[in-house]
């Protein structure tokens, strides 16, 4: 067990610059949340309707929230735990709370990042197969467990492991999306894709389960009330300007996301697919493209090679906010804590596994997996992300957090403030208002 002075000197070691910083940042948002979650989120609520809500939730509400949790971390300088137990007792109730929606978000996580995994291992054979034939047997279980395990390791090295990796990989997958796109560009789903995006059913706005799903997804793209942000802000330069350096991350993710989006839906479209199929929807539909293309079978070991990085660096991140919390409040070395946190995520992650097996893990009927997706990475995260904005808008003085923002414009203090203040009171008036109308 470390003292505290050492566990200080061993924790914070800090971005090597801001450029670092929004690389990491945004390598460890875009992964699943972009790549995987958007596409078939977007399909299975109406297209463009669900683009525009999105959109408005991301600009007005969302990022300003980031902005303050990143901003938090960086004036705590400890993980998420330490960081609320700056607002009192409740606070740092909270700070588990969130520790624990995140071990519940990466435990299905890093089965996915499994999933890209057994891709990219298979396209590299020259076996590249349709979901349904991947998960015949029990490969989503064997992938997921290597692919913890192999977490583990970069995980107990340091931050500079992550960093190194960010910088590397993000710009090869991006080039290859956007390759992608513009092969889903000649084929004939692109006018129906387009269709999908920009003819908007305005009447579908009114309703309260789309913008539900809407800033479900815009704060899981942000990575809003999960603690990434906060740990990740712990580890931020202080010469950092804050708010440039989100919105540059905000601006990577969002583009990634929409870009996913174009490169899916022309072949779900050409292929003659259901856009609402659900979770399976890119592994379903890919594997179809590359088998298309000239030249598909390395196109496809190097885009789910791509595609794992990316889900990689995403579990690295989960992982990382877990372990920075167990190692800080237990005064644990950081190999330590890795290790307990690897056991914990091997237990809970195989129901989520074995959900895509043989076995057929169900809950009501439907997928383990599925089901902790659509509750801890929906309303649980909306809840876990309003209030973290109402403990830090309404018990931190505006003074402490205008100290860490890295700007003297009053602008970006005054927004960030008027959403976290007063976006909790929003919500709790639109909760009775809904329970008031179905008690009718």
């Amino acid at each position: 067990m470390l003292r505290r002075h050492e566990f200080i000197e061993e924790s914070r070691k800090q971005w090597s610059s801001e450029s670092a910083f929004v690389a990491s940042m945004a390598a460890a948002a875009v992964g699943l949340g972009n790549l995987w979650r958007f596409p078939y989120i977007m399909g299975e609520n109406g297209g463009g309707a669900f683009v525009v809500a999105y959109l408005t939730a991301l600009i007005v509400v969302v990022m300003p929230i980031m902005i303050l949790e990143v901003a938090a971390g960086r004036l705590s300088e400890g993980s998420t735990v330490g960081t609320y137990r700056q607002v009192g007792r409740f606070g740092t109730f909270y700070g588990w709370f969130v520790v624990l929606v995140t071990v519940a978000i990466t435990s299905y996580y890093l089965v996915i990042t499994g999933w890209t995994l057994g891709y990219a291992v298979d396209s590299v054979r020259g076996e590249l197969r349709v979901f349904d034939e991947f998960t015949s047997g029990y490969n989503s279980l064997w992938f997921f467990i290597a692919t913890t395990v192999l977490a583990a390791i970069v995980l107990a090295r340091d931050v500079t492991a992550i960093e190194t990796l960010s910088k590397l990989l993000m710009p090869a997958l991006v080039a290859v999306v956007l390759f992608l796109v513009f092969q889903a560009s000649q084929t004939p789903g692109w006018g129906e894709a387009k269709d999908f995006f920009f003819q908007v059913d305005w009447s579908r706005l009114w309703s309260g389960q789309l913008w539900g799903f809407a800033f479900g997804q815009a704060f899981y793209t942000l990575a809003i009330g999960q603690g990434y942000l906060v740990t990740y802000g712990s580890f931020i330069p202080r010469k950092t300007h804050l708010p440039r350096a989100c919105l540059t991350v905000a601006g990577v993710e969002t583009s990634i996301a929409l870009l996913a989006g174009w490169m899916i839906f022309p072949f779900v479209f050409s292929f003659g697919l259901e856009p609402g199929q659900g979770s399976a929807l890119a592994f379903e539909t890919l594997p179809r493209v590359f088998d298309q293309l000239p030249g598909g079978g390395w196109l496809a070991a190097l885009f789910f090679g791509l595609f794992f990085a990316a889900a990689f660096t995403s579990s690295l991140a989960g992982l990382k906010v877990v372990t920075a919390a167990v190692a800080e409040e237990f005064r644990l070395r950081n190999g330590t804590a890795v290790a307990i946190v690897t056991g914990v995520m091997l237990v809970l992650g195989t129901a989520s596994a074995l959900s895509f097996t043989p076995l057929e893990w169900r809950i009501a009927g439907e997928p383990v997996l599925d089901v902790i997706d659509r509750v801890a990475g929906g309303d649980v995260i909306i809840f876990s992300g309003v209030t973290g904005a109402a403990l830090l808008c309404w018990f931190i003085p505006p003074h402490r957090i205008r100290t860490v923002l890295g700007t003297a414009n009053r602008w970006w203090e005054w927004r960030v403030y008027l959403v976290g203040r007063y976006l909790p009171v929003l919500v709790v008036v639109w909760a009775l208002i809904v329970f008031a109308r179905n008690q009718i």
